[in-house]
């Protein structure tokens, strides 16, 4: 929980990691390529005193991962976000072992998403119904980037995927996380289109789709996707550290948000360990759009309380204790989360 002048907020950190990218983890040159283009993020948007050292980067493991959620960086809960990158690592990326030891271990502060590839085909169907049963899936985290033998990436809307989507609507797996965002070295831009959410969004209702990075630097694609179709999101990851090292374009960007999607359907995450939270969540606390933005409304405390943690609680049925929800609007009864996230929830 953070508190900031006797307001309290509930804080779920969307979009987390524990990952791998030391030399004995590489598969090859991409591993590196792809560690390094993740560094030269963090180094170029986090305030300097936040700033790691690469080998610690590069492996940082569970302790310093609770540390600087739980301890340092008020979380409250937090959402791992697989990503495997198995043409790249060893054992992959994300690791996934340790995430599901560290999630058994506090299943009140951590949930455990894990990954597919749709070209896997009928094993990986095989291998999704298993992984749902043993980690207890509420979500999947999607990387239509990611190489695969001689494919450098897949759409959403691609045969397989489809398959794929069916088969989570018939797991309960409701909540899609889809990295939609910059481009990572060595992985293809293009792949990384929003163009394809459009059209599973509107063909699988019983899904929740959130686009990390909100689409990044496909903003408005995704706002025009996001406003017409109600089961789409979008995570903050990657857009909220230019809180700091460009303070108009996140007004900008946050701007465009609530204008066309709203407050109830976006996410916080700081996409640890790219970010850490602490600063984040105080900046966005203190955060306001700039007055001669005069097209933008000004953000209240009961938007940030929703973006920072009560909307992915709604999402993924995460316990608020009372003091920390929002007062219920008039004639509204019984619901004890944001309202536009309400209507996913109980679908």
């Amino acid at each position: 929980m953070y508190t900031k002048d006797d307001e309290n907020y509930f804080i779920v950190d969307s979009h987390v990691h524990i990952w791998d990218a030391r030399p004995s983890n590489l598969r090859n040159i991409h591993g590196q390529q792809f560690i390094d283009c993740f560094y030269d993020y963090h180094k170029n948007l986090s305030p300097q005193e936040e700033v790691w050292d690469f080998d610690t980067y590069a492996y940082y493991g569970s302790e310093r991962f609770m540390k600087d959620l739980f301890v340092d960086g008020y979380v409250d809960h937090a959402i791992f976000q697989a990503t495997l990158l198995s043409e790249f690592y060893k054992t992959g990326f994300g690791q996934t072992e340790e995430c599901l030891a560290l999630t058994r271990k506090h299943p009140g502060k951590l949930t455990y998403n894990h990954a597919y590839d749709p070209r896997n085909g009928e094993a990986g169907l095989e291998q999704l119904r298993r992984d749902a049963e043993s980690m207890n899936l509420q979500g999947v985290k999607l990387y239509t980037a990611e190489w695969f033998g001689d494919s450098r990436g897949y759409k959403l809307d691609d045969m397989w995927s489809r398959r794929y989507l069916e088969e989570c609507i018939e797991l309960g797996i409701k909540n899609i996380h889809v990295h939609k965002g910059p481009t990572i070295r060595p992985l293809d831009r293009d792949a990384f289109d929003v163009a394809d959410v459009d059209k599973v969004a509107t063909d699988y209702t019983d899904l929740r789709f959130i686009v990390e990075h909100v689409g990044l630097p496909r903003l408005e694609d995704f706002c025009w996707i996001a406003t017409q179709e109600s089961n789409v999101y979008g995570g903050l990851a990657v857009a909220i550290p230019f809180i700091h090292t460009r303070p108009r374009y996140f007004a900008q960007i946050i701007g465009e948000l609530m204008y066309w999607i709203g407050e109830d359907k976006i996410l916080f995450s700081s996409d640890y360990a790219l970010w850490t939270p602490r600063w984040l969540i105080e900046k966005f606390v203190d955060f306001q759009i700039p007055e001669d933005m005069t097209e933008y409304a000004p953000l209240t405390v009961d938007q940030k309380k929703k973006i920072l943690g009560l909307n992915a609680a709604a999402l993924y049925d995460i316990d608020v204790p009372s003091e920390l929800r929002l007062a219920e609007p008039a004639g509204q009864e019984g619901v004890d989360v944001a309202a536009g996230a309400q209507d996913a929830v109980s679908s």
